[in-house]
C-alpha cells in the first residue's frame, strides 16, 4: 500500500516522500534535487556529536527522484519500507536542493507504525464524522478545502487510536454537484463538478483537495464524501458549500 508520510505507514507499505518548493509563496522548480537521505533516529547512536541519534538507512539519487510532469515546484520519492531496511520508530527524509547555485537541506520527520491488528468476535460497526472548511468561496478562488475525518466511537484509548489509524490511511473520495433549482437540470449527473476524485494529499486525520473556482457557477453546491474502510463503505451526507461573487 502507498502512504504519504504522516498517513502511518507500515513495514511493507511504500511511503511516497513529497517536497514541494516555493519563493515568496509562489511554486519554483529547483535547479536540482541531488539526493534524498532517509535517516532512522536510534537512541542507541547519540552522541555529542550526533545529538538526534542520526543513522542513515537509505539514499536516493538521480533518476529515482521524481519531478512531477507539469506541475510547478513537486518532487517525490517512493521508498518501500522492507523489513531489512526500516524498523518501527522515527525517520527523518533529508532532501540536498540546489535553487539559483545555492544548495539547501530540507528535512521532514515522520514515524513507521506498528500494524493495525485487531481481532474481534462482531464486525467493525462504528461510525464517522466528516466536516469540511471553507464552506464560502469567492468566484475565481483557488482553495484547498480541508476535509477533517472523526471516528464516532466509545472514548476508549486504544479503540480510539485504532480508529483513528484507520481513518488516516482509508482512501477517501469527494463529490460535488450543483444544487438543484428552477433553472438547472434534475439529473444529477448533469450538476456534477467533481465526481468521486480521489483526495490524496493527507497529513494524519485531515485531507486536503485543491478547488479551482474559476470555472464554477456562483451559487450553492453540495459536498460529500465517500470512504472505504474494512469491508464498509461510508457515504457523507451532502453538506453545503456556496459559490459568490
Amino acid at each position: 500500500m502507498t502512504k504519504q508520510r504522516y498517513q502511518n505507514p507500515n513495514i511493507g507499505d511504500t511511503v511516497r516522500l513529497l517536497l514541494t518548493t516555493y519563493n515568496s509563496n509562489n511554486r519554483v522548480d529547483l535547479d536540482s534535487v541531488s539526493e534524498v537521505n532517509i535517516y532512522t533516529l536510534d537512541p542507541t547512536e547519540v552522541t555529542d556529536a550526533n545529538p538526534d541519534g542520526r543513522r542513515l538507512v537509505q539514499t536516493f539519487t538521480g533518476a529515482s527522484i521524481v519531478k512531477v510532469s507539469g506541475t510547478l515546484g513537486e518532487y517525490y520519492v517512493d521508498a518501500e519500507l522492507t523489513s531489512n531496511l526500516y524498523t518501527i520508530g522515527d525517520y527523518i527524509d533529508s532532501w540536498v536542493c540546489v535553487y539559483r547555485g545555492q544548495e539547501t537541506i530540507q528535512e521532514n520527520g515522520w514515524r513507521i507504525y506498528p500494524d493495525l491488528f485487531i481481532a474481534t468476535p462482531i464486525p467493525i460497526v462504528y461510525d464517522f464524522q466528516f466536516r469540511f472548511r471553507p464552506n464560502r468561496i469567492r468566484k475565481g478562488s483557488k482553495r484547498y478545502l480541508i476535509v477533517e475525518v472523526e471516528p464516532n466511537v466509545p472514548n476508549i484509548s486504544d479503540l480510539k487510536r485504532y480508529y483513528l489509524n484507520l481513518a488516516v490511511s482509508a482512501p477517501l473520495k469527494i463529490y460535488i454537484e450543483m444544487a438543484c433549482v428552477d433553472c438547472m437540470p434534475q439529473e444529477s449527473d448533469l450538476r456534477m463538478v467533481v465526481d468521486g476524485d480521489p483526495i490524496t494529499y493527507r497529513e494524519n486525520c485531515r485531507a486536503y483537495y485543491m478547488l479551482d473556482t474559476s470555472e464554477m457557477d456562483c451559487g450553492e453546491f453540495y459536498v460529500s464524501f465517500e470512504m472505504e474502510c474494512g469491508e464498509s463503505l461510508y457515504v457523507t451526507e451532502k453538506q453545503i458549500l456556496q459559490i459568490f461573487e
